[in-house]
């Protein structure tokens, strides 16, 4: 009883701390925040705008764009805190807005995390979440989270292998018992990507354009596979050698060409860990797979190349967006189920 009435006036959280975006997610009611991982601030200052409200979508809306008084910043970068300051400002905004607190109560907070990341890095995210509000803080690997959100049987005998493609990293692991097998992080996601089209842009029409616009051009036109009908697309930028604005005309196979060292890092990345496992388990693979998740999951025909490549079935798992979010709060309400395989820190009690 006492249980069900702190639930209700202090709900628990599940939060994908994402390089690009945040989602939370409330025990019991699913996913009520879904947020970019940015911040603005007053320039030479550590003041937020807005009263501290200038954080999410108003300020990534902010990238790019700001006057000399103003600066728009991502506290995270390739899924590690940089900015202790900022991110903690950032977790307690989006902690209010996604749940109601009362009575002084603080919520337990479990928290997807690379697998990649050091104890130190650990520590600035059990850091940052404590004081941002939360009470007892528990860390969960991202890839772990994407397998229990894409329904993967983690806990069975059996090879289950999952790719997660986020902004700032992308998790390949194979779990099998409810646990991790081989995994493997490295810090190439979607950032990368971006910035990959910006400098092919840069080097092969003397355009200078924004992350921004080439994140666009990603989502428009980018793909990884040959597409049965490429696609065109006009880009504004600065050119770089008279140095005014000027539009150009872009092929989906320019994009796929400028995409293509980021995507072969992802499938050298895939394919060192299929090296490391177990006989028995990459069997398994043969007949189960690799599910893609994650934001660069969305990318045209990444999953035909990676079938291609790797030569097992391949599928993107449904709203990939949401997938390590969902599964962190599968986590969460069978927390007696997966306490040991959290990282608690010093926070548990």
């Amino acid at each position: 009883m006492l249980n069900r009435l702190r639930q209700w006036l202090c709900p628990d959280l599940a939060i994908d701390l994402g390089t690009a975006n945040t989602l939370v997610a409330i025990q019991g009611e699913g996913i009520t925040l879904e947020e970019p991982s940015v911040v603005a601030l007053q320039k030479g200052t550590r003041r937020v705008l807005g009263k501290g409200t200038a954080v999410g979508k108003l300020a990534r809306q902010m990238l790019g764009r700001t006057p000399d008084s103003m600066i728009a910043l991502r506290p995270l970068k390739d899924g590690v805190i940089t900015d202790f300051e900022l991110c903690e400002a950032m977790l307690r905004y989006f902690i209010r807005k996604a749940s109601r607190q009362s009575m002084g109560l603080r919520p337990r907070v479990v928290i997807a995390v690379p697998g990649g990341i050091t104890p130190v890095e650990k520590r600035a995210v059990f850091n940052s979440a404590e004081r941002a509000g939360a009470g007892q803080v528990y860390l969960i690997t991202e890839s772990t989270a994407a397998g229990i959100g894409a329904g993967l049987p983690i806990s069975e005998p059996m090879a289950s292998m999952v790719c997660d493609i986020g902004g700032g990293t992308t998790e390949v692991a194979i779990l099998s018992l409810g646990d991790t097998v081989v995994s493997r992080s490295i810090r190439i996601g979607g950032d990368e990507m971006d910035e990959a089209i910006v400098e092919y842009m840069k080097q092969h029409f003397s355009l200078r354009i924004g992350v921004q616009s080439a994140e666009q051009l990603k989502l428009h036109i980018g793909s990884a596979f040959p597409l049965d009908q490429e696609l065109t697309s006009d880009i504004s930028g600065l050119d770089t050698i008279s140095g005014v604005p000027r539009k150009a005309v872009v092929t989906s196979e320019e994009i796929r060409e400028a995409l293509r060292e980021p995507i072969e890092a992802v499938l050298n990345c895939i394919k060192s860990v299929i090296e490391q496992c177990k006989p028995e388990l990459v069997a398994d693979l043969a007949d189960n797979g690799l599910v893609l998740a994650g934001g660069g999951a969305l990318l045209r025909g990444l999953d035909l190349l990676m079938n291609e490549q790797l030569g097992i079935p391949v599928r993107v798992t449904e709203d990939p967006l949401t997938t390590v979010v969902r599964g962190t709060a599968i986590c969460l309400e069978h927390l007696a189920q997966w306490r040991d395989s959290l990282d608690a820190g010093d926070t548990d009690i």
